[in-house]
């Protein structure tokens, strides 16, 4: 043996993130013996998964009913069909994976969390609203169910298993071993080799060191890969971008997920024999601004917008339905692209963003991380004419952020941030008109403008009503101010295919076959199947498909 990594287990799994988390403890719990390697340090065990807000998709929840929304299996499934658009052979297993998913989100999925300590914020969030045809992308009702505790609550019970099985001698961590191949021994996956990092103290999230000290090599009868996607590796998305579907990939993007995320051992599995599909659907987002106290390279942060701001492309064009805040992102991605420009412009009132503005991310929601009513009910209802902090945050020191009184001087800020970008100039008078146009629908009864309708249609649902859509009100309202201005850039975020599975999470070849004795599960897979979203993602459906392909892998590999 070569390195630090004793060279024996029944399983190994390659990622410490929720998915290589989720089948690690499987494997363990059916008595495997498994050692999870992940490049990173110890201080970035969960991966991606800690810094997201937790969403999971699920159907036909207690928390829904309480709500009075009326979900149903046949209505996601169809929903999810709807948005997923499949369209090729390639895609029979996505298929079959995102049916079983269906199911499993409106059958055992919340028994089993609940069962192991999670549990959900009682607002179930509404998005990916869809706003175009019935049988087209979009969540019908609400779905989208915040853990308390956010991403370190997703987390935390997987986390606790893993270390219980640790102590018991049953799993083994390796930090700061990187696989750089996946070894075939008399015609099955028998083991990994790769190379010792040097040791790292970077907080989590920061760019590590990839110096070499060592290499080590590591025998198994299974392997799981379950790496992550390539978010953070901006030259490969943009070398893999959909550029006939969504025009040409942006010069400039913003990074939703660490350095780390970078992709390279989805090549690795490639080298071994795994069929690669659907590597061109991605899952990235319209609403990025660069974070004002960032953590890894070109960090940003997601915007999650309620339905009211109005939403400008780089020319100065009110963008029209679907294409609001909230409905389709991927379509609205593709709109803002059409223009030869990636980024767009918000234009609010302070009374918008107290009511709808919302950051993606544990870090940027302290509250519902702590798990704490009082902290929830301080920050969302108990701020006055405040949004969250972490939002005034980023309104007063986010570079993307233009505050003014008056309208004029409003768009004499975004000039000023346009001339620093490399951005067109845009015309205050075609804004005006076009803002007096939207307000002048306001008190009108009956009127014809699609988001006004839209923020009324948000209104009627509880949820939207309480904490996440403002009282319809005129931009131009000075009682509202002041006046704001959010310029957004396109983010990274997530890989929608990757290596080819089927349902057991078992890694198929370029032919379709079996490869014996290899695996993968979470984002690596397409979050299973090798993209079990299709096209498009319905929210929450993320960490549920590291948590839904992760167990099934891990099942699977001890058989």
């Amino acid at each position: 043996m070569k390195g630090s990594v004793a060279n024996e287990a029944d399983v190994i799994v390659v990622g410490a993130g929720l998915a290589g988390l989720a089948a690690a403890c499987e494997a363990a719990d059916r008595g495997a013996r498994v050692l999870v390697i992940d490049q990173e340090g110890e201080q970035n065990i969960g991966g991606q998964a800690f810094w997201s807000l937790g969403g999971l998709f699920m159907v036909d929840t207690p928390e829904q009913r309480r709500m009075k929304i009326a979900d149903s299996p046949a209505l996601a499934l169809s929903d999810w069909m709807g948005s997923a658009q499949f369209d090729g052979p390639q895609d029979l297993w996505p298929r079959r994976v995102a049916e079983a998913y269906v199911a499993f989100a409106a059958g055992e999925m919340r028994a089993w969390l609940h069962g192991i300590g999670m549990r959900w914020f009682p607002v179930v969030g509404w998005a990916e609203r869809g706003g175009a045809l019935a049988q087209g992308h979009g969540n019908s009702v609400p779905r989208f169910h915040v853990t308390w505790g956010t991403g370190p609550g997703v987390l935390a019970p997987f986390i606790r298993m893993a270390r219980a099985h640790e102590a018991a001698g049953r799993l083994r961590f390796a930090f700061r071993h990187r696989v750089t191949a996946i070894q075939r021994a008399a015609g099955r996956i028998d083991g990994v080799a790769g190379e010792v990092l040097e040791a790292t103290d970077a907080a989590r999230g920061q760019k590590t060191s990839r110096a070499v000290i060592g290499r080590f090599e590591a025998r198994a009868g299974a392997v799981i890969v379950t790496s992550g996607g390539i978010g953070g590796n901006l030259e490969r998305v943009r070398q893999h971008w959909p550029v006939d579907r969504l025009g040409p990939a942006p010069a400039r993007m913003v990074a939703g997920v660490p350095a780390h995320v970078d992709g390279d051992m989805i090549e690795t599995a490639h080298q071994a024999g795994a069929g690669l599909i659907n590597t061109d659907r991605m899952w990235h987002y319209t609403e990025g601004v660069r974070n004002w106290d960032p953590i890894w390279p070109d960090h940003g942060i997601r915007i999650l917008p309620g339905p009211s701001s109005m939403w400008f492309d780089a020319l100065g064009q009110r963008m029209e339905p679907p294409f609001m805040p909230g409905f389709d992102t991927l379509g609205t991605l593709r709109r803002i692209l059409s223009t030869g420009h990636a980024h767009s412009w918000f234009i609010l009132t302070q009374g918008i963003i107290k009511k709808e503005f919302a950051l993606s991310g544990s870090e940027q929601n302290p509250d519902l991380t702590s798990g704490r009513w009082g902290a929830v009910l301080k920050a969302r209802l108990g701020a006055g004419g405040r949004a969250p902090a972490p939002v005034e945050a980023f309104k007063q020191r986010g570079a993307d952020f233009v505050v003014a009184e008056r309208f004029d001087d409003l768009v004499a800020g975004m000039n000023r941030l346009a001339a620093d970008m490399g951005d067109p100039a845009l015309d205050a008078r075609a804004l005006r008109r076009q803002i007096e146009a939207r307000d002048a629908q306001i008190d009108n009864p009956f009127g014809k403008d699609a988001q006004v309708t839209a923020i009324h249609g948000a209104r009627r649902y509880l949820g939207d009503r309480l904490i996440r859509t403002a009282k319809p009100h005129r931009i131009l309202d000075p009682s509202q101010g002041p006046l704001i201005v959010v310029r957004l850039s396109v983010l990274t975020r997530k890989t929608l295919g990757g290596i080819h599975t089927d349902l057991d999470g078992a890694v198929l070849d370029p032919e379709g076959d079996r490869i014996d004795g290899l695996f993968a599960a979470g984002e690596c897979a397409g979050f299973g199947g090798g993209g079990y979203h299709g096209y498009n993602a319905l929210e929450g459906t993320f960490l549920g498909g590291c948590l839904f392909s992760g167990r099934n892998a891990g099942r699977a590999a001890v058989g």
